[in-house]
């Protein structure tokens, strides 16, 4: 529902404002409350008979019931981010070709910067991997890079375009492997879903793909998040 949220925060406000009646667009809320209590309401949704349990439960059952869902967020994210670590080293490599050096898959050391094709990938737009001056400088933190400046690895094609900045983002085979390995299935990725069970796609009620999961996907490649891929 939301990556990035406090489970206790969003529960507590939550409970506050539908206690109150307040509808989900009221204009006397701010625009991130209004945000954060549609998420709220989302939750209520994806698990079932959530919101009576809350509204008759004590404080300190509901606080142990947020514990809960924010270990279970915790964990799904761990789980991703193992998931996707191992397998992207298979999605970076040139097909018929090998990484050199070589990057062992559960090792975090000698990606980034300091590696050949992770390095590409990850060279912000508008800046050139293949000027040797350049890249130097990217390995040895004399270019720091901002957070507005995207990593080349967000396009399709791993091609910027200079007068349309917007042309193909997102839109990378990169990110699409990711969604695939975390939303339908690792086997997916290569072939047709043959998963037995479920993806989490299915189980959570996904029909196509949303801003929110795009996002995650990409946070959970792109190295400036604190679990890093590449780095």
């Amino acid at each position: 529902v939301h990556a990035f949220c406090n489970v206790q925060t969003l529960i507590t406000n939550g409970i506050v404002l539908m206690s109150e009646d307040i509808d989900v667009n009221d204009e006397s809320l701010m625009a991130i409350e209004r945000k954060e209590y549609a998420v709220f309401k989302e939750l209520l949704c994806m698990i079932p008979s959530l919101e009576a349990r809350l509204m008759e439960s004590s404080e300190e059952m509901v606080t142990t019931m947020a514990e809960l869902i924010q270990k279970g967020i915790n964990g799904a994210w761990a789980d991703d981010t193992k998931g996707v670590k191992i397998a992207i080293i298979d999605w970076i490599t040139l097909k018929g070709q090998s990484l050199s050096p070589h990057i062992p898959r559960n090792v975090k050391s000698g990606r980034g910067f300091n590696h050949e094709r992770t390095g590409a990938l990850l060279c912000p737009t508008g800046l050139d991997w293949a000027n040797i001056e350049m890249r130097t400088k990217l390995v040895n933190g004399q270019i720091q890079v901002a957070g507005d400046q995207w990593p080349v690895f967000l396009y399709a094609d791993y091609t910027y375009d200079v007068e349309d900045p917007w042309n193909s983002l997102l839109h990378s085979g990169l990110l699409v492997s990711a969604f695939k390995h975390i939303f339908t299935s690792p086997s997916s990725v290569d072939q047709e879903p043959k998963a037995t069970r479920s993806g989490n796609a299915q189980i959570h009620g996904m029909h196509s793909m949303t801003k929110a999961s795009i996002t995650y996907v990409a946070t959970q490649v792109r190295p400036s998040h604190v679990h890093h891929m590449f780095v």
